[in-house]
């Protein structure tokens, strides 16, 4: 958070300015709604096969591709895709375990995390996945027209690393006391193990990446080394780029404001009474009036408008 943003409490809620989980639930859902009208378009203007027309014309330049000749001539589908949903239930199912794990991670670790690791965790997803289709044998022979496309992967990541922060944390008190956190995320990570045989393996294999990254992430923070703070300089730095109250390089806020203003930040008022009069007369009768200090001046001239 940058120098003049206000501080924010521990405990945030949905729609609190400055929320990152806010922040990235709106831009998956912003992200799906655009691209599932065009969608809608594609299909009313070519019928069934405006679907496919669309995959080819606007989603593949969103989705990451498995073929590593294809990605050379798109490198941000590394970014884009992990914004990118084409399935209403895929996108539900990933906006509340991020929500879920997301609220619990603010809460334990603060608001700055929570993008980094999600970052983090879906460009190891993404490695994964290129690794994945271009070393394994069975999943090289289908790499032609194969993409990764979700926030799966980074979602896993903030799943893990919430649990390894604190796997006992307790969700559904009402059960017997709560659950164990790491109980759930326990049987996500069996789930995406014992389906990779079945369906989209290189998903499930970029999800256990991202997964690993969560983990590692708190590993490291743990031993004094936080990945996520030149991802957030980064990010203030862009916040901060076109705004007007930004001050010049080299310069304080502290001198910006105070030092260099051309008005005083206070005046000084003495306090007139008659027994600083009497003092500040008898001074006078002793030592002369070039005795006086401007403060003593200022309280006679004063006290000579007020009849005192």
């Amino acid at each position: 958070m940058s120098y003049y943003q206000q501080k924010r409490g521990q405990r945030l809620a949905i729609g609190q300015d400055g929320n990152a989980l806010t922040f990235l639930i709106a831009i998956n859902l912003v992200v799906f709604v655009l691209l599932a009208s065009i969608k809608v378009l594609y299909y009313f203007s070519n019928g069934k096969g405006g679907v496919g027309l669309y995959q080819q014309d606007i989603l593949s330049w969103v989705a990451l591709p498995a073929q590593l000749d294809k990605l050379l001539y798109k490198p941000w589908t590394l970014i884009t895709h992990m914004f990118v949903h084409d399935n209403v239930w895929h996108i539900i199912s990933n906006m509340l375990w991020l929500w879920a794990f997301g609220y619990i991670l603010q809460d334990l670790a603060g608001n700055r995390k929570l993008t980094p690791i999600f970052f983090y965790g879906g460009i190891a997803g993404a490695l994964a996945f290129l690794l994945a289709y271009n070393t394994i044998p069975p999943l090289h022979a289908n790499i032609v027209g194969a993409k990764a496309i979700g926030a799966s992967a980074g979602v896993m990541a903030i799943a893990i690393a919430t649990t390894t922060l604190q796997p006992n944390y307790r969700i559904f008190p009402m059960i017997n006391g709560g659950i164990p956190l790491w109980v759930i995320t326990m049987i996500f990570v069996i789930i995406d193990l014992a389906t990779i045989p079945y369906n989209n393996p290189g998903g499930h294999i970029a999800h256990l990446a991202g997964a690993g990254m969560g983990f590692l992430f708190v590993v490291m923070l743990r031993r004094g080394q936080d990945w996520s703070v030149w991802m957030n300089n980064f990010f203030d730095w862009c916040a901060n780029l076109f705004n007007p109250a930004k001050p010049k390089k080299g310069t304080s806020v502290k001198s910006t404001l105070y030092y260099k203003s051309n008005v005083k930040p206070y005046k000084k008022t003495t306090l007139v009474t008659q027994q600083r009069i009497d003092e500040i007369l008898e001074k006078i009768h002793q030592k002369g009036f070039n005795s006086l200090s401007e403060d003593e001046k200022e309280i006679l001239k004063r006290a000579s408008k007020e009849d005192l």
